[in-house]
C-alpha cells in the first residue's frame, strides 16, 4: 500500500475522488475525546463543513442523527484509545472510525486496525489534510500518515496477506507474478516504490504520463494489488532479484 496528498499523509489511492462528497451532504460526525481542548479544536476546525459534529451549536436544537462518522481521540494513553473505539463500534458499527494521534508505529497501527479503526491522522496535520482525510475515508478509502509509510518501506517490509507485516528475510522466493511483468513495467513499478507520481516517470521515461496510468493500471492487476502504495510494498520484496536481463537494464538506461 505510495501517493501522498500533501506531505502529512498518504493515502491508499483507489477510483475514488473526494469531490463525491458534495458541499450540500450532511455527514453527522461524533467525537470521542479525553481532551477538551482537542475535542472543542476539533468541533472548530469542521465547522463550516459537511461533517456536522453531533452536540455543537448548528445541531443542538435538532434530533440528533445516527453518527456516520467517528474521530476518536488517540492522542493520549493507547488503552484510551482503543477504549474509544470499542465504544463507538459498539455504539455505532456502521460508522466510519478515524483516529488522531500524536505518533504512530506498525504496533499502534495494527492494533487499532483490528479494534475497527478506518483511518488516521497526525495531530500535528493542517485543516485541508484532516479534511482530506475524513472525506476520502467516507469514500472508503483507508489513510495512513505518508511518514509511517514511508518508515515501513524502509525497514524493508512487505505486506504478507491482507494484515500482517513480516520482514523480508522471512520470504524464501520471489512472487511468481513478477514474471509477468514486461521490462518497462518493473522500471515503472521501480519508481512506484521509490515514490514517484506519474509525471516524474513520464518525464524519465519520455513518454506520455496518461501511459504511464495505463501501466501502472496493468501492473496493479497483475501483481494482484489495489492501489499504488500496496504495489511499493510488494515491490519492496519481490524487485531485489530484477534487472539482470537485457530489457529490464535498457529501461533502467533510460531512467539514469
Amino acid at each position: 500500500m505510495i501517493k501522498p496528498y500533501s506531505k502529512d499523509a498518504a493515502v491508499y489511492d483507489s477510483a475514488a475522488d473526494s469531490s463525491e462528497i458534495g458541499s450540500t451532504q450532511s455527514i453527522a460526525t461524533k467525537l470521542l475525546c479525553g481532551n477538551a481542548l482537542l475535542q472543542a479544536g476539533l468541533a472548530q476546525l469542521l465547522s463550516d463543513t459537511c461533517f456536522n459534529v453531533l452536540g455543537s451549536e448548528t445541531l443542538k436544537h435538532s434530533p440528533q442523527p445516527e453518527p456516520a462518522l467517528c474521530i476518536v481521540d488517540a492522542t493520549g494513553s493507547p488503552e484510551q484509545a482503543l477504549e474509544f473505539v470499542r465504544e463507538a463500534k459498539g455504539q455505532h458499527p456502521a460508522a466510519r472510525i478515524v483516529a488522531i494521534a500524536n505518533g504512530l508505529d506498525y504496533g499502534t497501527v495494527q492494533s487499532a486496525v483490528s479494534a475497527g479503526v478506518d483511518s488516521f491522522c497526525l495531530s500535528t496535520s493542517a485543516r485541508e489534510v484532516l479534511i482530506k482525510t475524513l472525506e476520502l475515508a467516507m469514500l472508503g478509502e483507508r489513510i495512513l500518515p505518508g511518514s509511517l509509510v514511508r518508515t515501513l518501506l524502509s525497514q524493508d517490509v512487505v505486506r504478507a496477506g491482507s494484515a500482517e507485516i513480516v520482514p523480508l528475510a522471512e520470504r524464501r522466493a520471489a512472487d511468481p507474478k513478477l514474471q509477468k511483468l514486461s521490462p518497462r513495467e518493473t522500471v515503472i513499478l521501480q519508481s512506484l516504490m521509490g515514490g514517484d507520481p506519474n509525471k516524474v516517470i513520464a518525464r524519465k521515461l519520455d513518454i506520455t504520463e496518461a501511459t504511464i496510468k495505463v501501466h501502472v493500471k496493468a501492473i496493479l492487476r497483475k501483481i494482484g494489488v489495489a492501489n499504488r502504495t500496496q504495489a511499493a510494498m510488494w515491490a519492496t520484496g519481490n524487485l531485489r532479484e530484477i534487472g539482470s536481463s537485457a530489457g529490464v537494464q535498457q529501461e533502467m538506461r533510460r531512467l539514469s
